[in-house]
């Protein structure tokens, strides 16, 4: 399995801005957050959850005021907020907001990345810094039964075992937490941009294909083709395996199969980019993906981590997802007459 230290992702989440922490195939899980989920918290007794898309419109999640944590102003050229978003039942979700000063309305880049990565990259001045110091506002935060978001649960349940669970409520967080930006009115919802690593970026094209408001989405190594990668990826503990291979697990993972979402993305810009030295998803998964791709994406491919390294100085990977938002065109306004007009340049 690929790993790197955290120094060294550290180092390299400022240059290429993708995170490579991956766990090992050993460690099911992440150690189990102090227990916040209230039973007498009525809050949310009106939500329900469609787990077999990553369309929002069959469930209904009820949002709650945000809790303002953190607001770190101390920076020269960016602010960070921290956030707690809310909306079902004992799962609070940190929110990372980080702006850049003197910018109106910024665009905004969502980053999303892999399982088991938790928040800590966004507590990193450095990181901070590369995500903002081109005029664009980041957002970070993590998925389902991840990080600080795995608590009160039996601890054979987890990000894998769960898994239709963890990709169907971490799409419509996407979408919620885009629904908590427009609502600041601090920030260009009309460029919007997702950067998604492993199942991030599986839950990234998820969110796209159900939201047309990400309008570059960039991704690196999505996990996809499930009976595949199920069956072989070193990522799934051995002792384990015998349960996810079961018709009934695949059956619900099928619902979520990237292979077959990939070709809905809504987004007017996408790149796929692929470790082949990456070994969590099988090569044969990764084939099927980018046959998967529609015509027209851009496809990168990185046989060595050098290479890899090498093809992202100055943060070229950010440069890529920005240099598309800024191209997108002016969105139309409605003129005195009522009808829509292209707003001037």
């Amino acid at each position: 399995m690929f790993s790197l230290p955290l120094s060294v992702l550290i180092r390299t989440l400022t240059l290429g801005v993708a995170l490579l922490s991956l766990a090992p195939a050993s460690a099911a899980q992440l150690p189990a957050s102090p227990p916040i989920a209230d039973p007498a918290d009525t809050r949310f007794q009106s939500v329900t959850e469609d787990w077999t898309t990553p369309a929002l419109n069959s469930s209904r999640l009820k949002p709650v005021r945000p809790l303002l944590g953190v607001v770190d102003d101390t920076h020269a050229g960016y602010t960070v907020e921290l956030l707690q978003l809310q909306w079902r039942w004992g799962d609070p979700l940190d929110v990372y907001v980080m702006k850049p000063k003197g910018v109106k309305k910024p665009p905004v880049i969502l980053n999303l990345y892999g399982y088991p990565a938790d928040t800590d990259p966004y507590k990193n001045e450095i990181f901070q810094s590369a995500l903002t110091k081109d005029g664009f506002a980041a957002v970070g935060f993590v998925s389902a039964l991840t990080g600080h978001r795995y608590h009160d649960r039996p601890m054979k349940e987890w990000f894998l075992s769960e898994l239709q669970e963890s990709l169907a409520t971490s799409a419509h967080d996407v979408q919620m937490v885009l629904n908590y930006l427009a609502s600041r009115g601090d920030l260009d919802m009309n460029r919007v941009g997702m950067f998604g690593q492993g199942s991030g970026a599986t839950i990234a094209i998820l969110a796209s294909a159900a939201d047309p408001r990400i309008k570059v989405l960039d991704v690196l190594d999505p996990w996809g083709d499930w009976p595949t990668w199920i069956s072989t990826s070193p990522f799934v503990p051995e002792d384990e395996r015998a349960d996810y291979i079961k018709p009934e697990f695949l059956k619900k993972a099928a619902a979520l199969e990237t292979l077959d979402w990939l070709p809905k993305i809504q987004a007017k810009k996408f790149r796929l980019q692929q470790l082949l030295f990456e070994t969590d998803t099988p090569q044969a998964a990764k084939e099927k993906l980018r046959a998967a791709v529609p015509a027209g994406i851009t496809v990168l491919l990185y046989k060595t981590l050098p290479e890899f390294k090498a093809a992202f100085p100055n943060s070229a990977n950010l440069q890529w997802i920005q240099h598309e938002l800024q191209s997108l065109p002016e969105p139309e306004v409605a003129d005195k007459s009522g009808s829509a007009q292209q707003t001037a340049h």
